[in-house]
C-alpha cells in the first residue's frame, strides 16, 4: 500500500490485475469452470465465482478495470504542494503560539487558503496522502533543567543503581535459584 499516495493500487498494478480477470474470462469463454480459473490464477474460489458472475452479467467488458477508487482530491497537485510548504512552516507561522499542528487547524488552514473544507477524517487523509503523519508532541515541565538531570545520570545514578554483575552462579530457571 502506498500511503504518501492514499494508498491502493498503482496503475501498473491495476493493469495487471485486470489482464488477470480478462485471462480469466477467456477460459470462461473456453469452458472452464471456476475451480480451474482459481487453481490456474491462485486466486479464492469466491474471486473466481464473483467473476464468473460478472463475466456471465456483462461479458468480457465486466470484469475490465474501473479506475482507481475512491473520492477524487479536491486539492489539485500545485495546491497539495503548496499546503506541504505551509506546514513545513510550522503553525506558529500562523499565530498558534503552543507550536501545533491539529487536524481543526489544518483544516481551518485549507479552508481559508484554498477555500475547501474538509472533514477531520478527510485532512486526515489527505496528510497521509501527502506522506504526513499524526505526531504527538513530548510534554515536558516548564521548569525543567537539563543541566541538573544530566549531572543526576552522570553521578547520582550509577551510585543508585549500582555496579553490574559480571559473574556468579546463574540459573535458567525463572522460579527457582541457583545454588551456590
Amino acid at each position: 500500500m502506498r500511503y504518501p499516495d492514499g494508498g491502493g493500487l498503482t496503475g501498473q498494478e491495476r493493469a495487471r490485475r485486470e489482464q488477470v480477470r480478462l485471462a480469466a474470462a477467456e477460459m470462461f469463454a473456453a469452458g472452464a469452470g471456476q475451480m480451474q480459473v482459481a487453481r490456474r490464477f491462485r486466486v479464492s474460489r469466491m474471486s473466481a465465482s464473483r467473476w464468473y458472475r460478472a463475466w456471465q452479467a456483462g461479458g468480457r467488458a465486466a470484469l475490465a478495470s474501473k479506475g482507481p477508487s475512491g473520492a477524487r482530491c479536491k486539492l489539485t497537485d500545485s495546491q497539495l504542494a503548496g499546503l506541504e510548504a505551509e506546514l513545513e512552516a510550522g503553525s506558529a507561522a500562523y499565530g498558534w503560539a503552543d507550536q501545533c499542528w491539529t487536524l481543526a487547524r489544518i483544516g481551518e488552514l485549507i479552508a481559508e487558503r484554498f477555500g475547501v473544507d474538509y472533514t477531520l477524517a478527510g485532512v486526515d487523509g489527505l496528510l497521509h496522502r501527502i506522506g504526513w503523519s499524526v505526531q504527538v508532541p513530548t510534554r515536558r515541565a516548564a521548569e525543567r533543567d537539563e543541566k541538573a538531570i544530566t549531572v543526576w545520570q552522570d553521578q547520582d545514578w550509577p551510585v543508585i543503581k549500582g555496579p553490574r554483575r559480571t559473574w556468579g552462579p546463574g540459573s535458567a530457571s525463572k522460579t527457582r535459584r541457583a545454588r551456590a
